[in-house]
């Protein structure tokens, strides 16, 4: 069965995007499309990085295991919300943080807000640093508008059969590429 990294990349108190984790990885599982972890940075709770993990002298354990979990996945989901345009500075440091680990992985993004456009500015910004590192970003994105009312706290959607359709057309590109 194929790996797959779900990252929640907000740390922030009350977050909804993390909603949306929850109801990926329970959805793949149920579903037995693949091995499904969530890889949460409120977890991790990495400090601000100063350098790349190939450089750095002695790297945490948290930092070790978060590098072999993105190299040994087959692909990457990520759920990120939008924050002023961008995405936060959590996911930014990851991404900062490795390099090799990301080159030729697939990933799909799925974005989340409070707001009518479910996330979709973040993209411009969050695909240019993916690009730079060489991830295989499929075209297929998972926009969740108005997420509070979308997603219970367990990620629970609301219309079970409609977010689930959306899951399922979203996640064949993804699943084809890995």
């Amino acid at each position: 069965m194929k790996d797959l990294a779900i990252i929640s990349s907000s740390v922030r108190t009350g977050r909804l995007s993390h909603r949306v984790a929850l109801y990926f990885r329970n959805y793949i599982e149920e579903n037995k499309l693949a091995y499904a972890r969530i890889l949460d940075l409120k977890e991790y709770n990495f400090p601000l990085f100063d350098e790349r993990l190939k450089f750095q002298k002695d790297p945490s354990p948290k930092v070790i295991e978060f590098a072999e979990r993105i190299r040994d996945a087959d692909g990457i989901l990520i759920v990120t919300p939008e924050y002023n345009g961008g995405y936060p500075a959590s996911l930014k440091n990851v991404v900062d943080l490795l390099y090799e680990e990301w080159h030729g992985k697939p990933l799909a993004i799925a974005t989340v807000s409070d707001g009518h456009f479910g996330g979709s500015q973040v993209i411009t910004s969050l695909l240019f640093s993916l690009w730079k590192m060489r991830v295989r970003v499929v075209t297929a994105m998972f926009p969740v508008p108005r997420a509070m009312d979308v997603f219970d706290e367990n990620g629970i959607p609301k219309d079970k059969g409609r977010t689930d359709k959306r899951a399922s057309n979203f996640l064949k590109e993804l699943f084809a590429a890995m």
